[in-house]
């Protein structure tokens, strides 16, 4: 015997057209940060300041092991791949065991010419990864200045 759903209106495709569409989070804009496998990219802030840019990548539960900064060019890439996997020891069986496996990959564009690549410099601790991603001198805004008129 199985479970049918039965539909007895008018116009059938209607309200399931409506609970579709009111089941998914289309209408929930918190939930940017999820990809389209509905696993979590990590939240980022940039902030800039007069000498750098400042990256904040929030991801709890990592090592800073787990990280993998590149820049090529302009574009950095922050990755991870974490596989969460026990050791099976001699005599024992799995009787249920559930994988976890996570990666992500985001990319920002640096301006060019403006950043001092040599320099930047990352950190992890609680849960941020943090890298700083200073201006090169001749980018940086001066301050404003009189001049004289003669």
């Amino acid at each position: 015997m199985s479970i049918i759903k039965k539909n007895d209106n008018l116009f059938p495709a209607i309200p399931s057209f409506f609970n579709d569409v009111l089941s998914r989070d289309l209408w929930n804009w918190g939930l940017n940060n999820n990809s389209s496998t509905n696993t979590t990219i990590p939240a980022v802030n940039i902030r800039e300041n007069k000498d750098s840019f400042i990256v904040e990548m929030v991801a709890p539960g990592m090592k800073k092991d787990d990280f993998k900064v590149e820049l090529d060019d302009n574009m950095l890439t922050i990755s991870s791949e974490k596989n969460m996997q026990d050791e099976i020891k001699d005599g024992e069986n799995y009787t249920r065991q559930e994988f976890s496996y996570q990666s992500f990959q985001r990319t920002f564009q640096l301006p060019k010419n403006v950043v001092d690549a040599d320099k930047i410099n990352a950190k992890y601790e609680n849960g941020l990864l943090q890298l700083t991603i200073p201006k090169r001198e001749e980018a940086k805004q001066k301050p404003r200045r009189m001049i004289n008129i003669s």
